[in-house]
C-alpha cells in the first residue's frame, strides 16, 4: 500500500499542473481570438463585418459546436478524416514516434496532450504545412513526446499516450495520433474509453489489431511515457504543445512561435536552422 502524504503530493502537483496548462491554453485561445479580431477589423468594414461574423457562428453551431463531440468511426466525417489522414503521411518513413527520414539535419520535439485542444489546433493548422515542405521532401524530422495537461486522470492518459506507442510499433503511431486529434472530443467529457481507442485503430490503414492490442501491454511503452514526462519537467515546459528545435543530434532549444494556428513563425524557424 503506497503512503497517504506521497500520494497527496503527487495528484496536486498533477492537479495543479492540469489546472495552469488549461489556464494558459484559455489564455492562448483568447490570444487567438484578439489577433483574428484584429485582422479582421483590417479588412473589413461595419455591416460586412457582423454579417460575416453572423454567418461563422450559424455554420459553427450547425457543425456541432466546432467538432467539440468525438467522432464516430465509420461515420462520413471519420471517412474524411481517414482519407486527409492518409494523403498527408503517404510515404513519409515513420519508426515508433519520429516521423520522417531519421537523418532528416532538423529535428522538431513535439510534446504534446493527445486530448489537449490546443494541440489539436497546432496539429490540424500548421502540420499540414510543415509535414509537406520539411518532413515529406527529408529536411526535417518530427518526434512526439508525451505530456500529461489536458487529460484529467494519469491512467486514462498513459493508457491513450501508450495506444499510439503502440501503433508506431507497425510505424502507424503517427496515423494513430493524427486520428486522435482530428476525432478529439471535448476537454473532461470522458470521451476516451478502451471503445474510442478501438474505434481509431479500427481505422488506421495497415494497422495489425491483434498486434497492437498485443504490444499495448509492453511495459516499455508505458516507461516511454513517464519519460517524455521526466524530460518536459527538465526542460521546464508546463503546458502543451511544446517544443524544442535545433540540429539533429544536437542540443535542441526551446522554441516559442508564439502562435499555435500560424505556420509562418515555426516555418521561420526551421529555415534558420537549415541555413546555420
Amino acid at each position: 500500500m503506497s503512503s497517504g502524504v506521497g500520494d497527496d503530493e503527487g495528484d496536486l502537483t498533477r492537479k495543479q499542473r492540469r489546472e495552469q496548462s488549461r489556464s494558459e491554453r484559455k489564455a492562448l485561445e483568447q490570444a487567438e481570438v484578439s489577433r483574428a479580431k484584429r485582422r479582421t477589423r483590417l479588412t473589413q468594414l461595419g455591416v460586412v463585418v457582423a454579417v460575416v461574423v453572423v454567418i461563422v457562428v450559424v455554420i459553427a453551431v450547425a457543425s456541432g459546436g466546432g467538432g467539440k463531440k468525438a467522432v464516430k468511426a465509420g461515420t462520413p466525417q471519420a471517412n474524411a478524416n481517414v482519407a486527409e489522414v492518409t494523403s498527408l503521411l503517404h510515404g513519409i518513413p515513420q519508426n515508433g514516434n519520429t516521423l520522417g527520414n531519421p537523418n532528416a539535419p532538423v529535428t522538431l520535439k513535439y510534446y504534446g496532450d493527445l486530448e489537449c485542444p490546443i494541440c489539436k489546433d497546432f496539429t490540424l493548422n500548421v502540420l499540414p504545412t510543415l509535414i509537406p515542405k520539411y518532413v515529406r521532401t527529408g529536411k526535417m524530422k518530427i518526434e512526439y513526446h508525451s505530456l500529461e495537461t489536458a487529460t484529467r486522470e494519469p491512467e486514462v492518459f498513459t493508457n491513450q499516450q501508450v495506444a499510439a506507442l503502440a501503433a508506431g510499433k507497425q510505424k502507424l503511431g503517427w496515423h494513430f495520433i493524427e486520428l486522435f486529434y482530428h476525432e478529439q472530443g471535448e476537454e473532461d467529457s470522458g470521451y476516451v474509453n478502451e471503445s474510442y481507442l478501438q474505434g481509431l485503430a479500427q481505422q488506421v490503414p495497415g494497422l495489425n489489431l491483434a498486434d497492437w492490442t498485443a504490444a499495448r501491454s509492453e511495459p516499455t511503452y508505458a516507461n516511454e511515457v513517464a519519460a517524455d514526462q521526466q524530460a518536459a519537467n527538465q526542460a521546464g515546459f508546463t503546458g502543451t504543445p511544446s517544443f524544442e528545435l535545433g540540429k539533429t543530434g544536437s542540443t535542441l532549444q526551446k522554441l516559442e512561435a508564439g502562435t499555435f494556428s500560424e505556420a509562418a513563425p515555426y516555418e521561420t524557424a526551421i529555415e534558420k536552422q537549415l541555413k546555420s
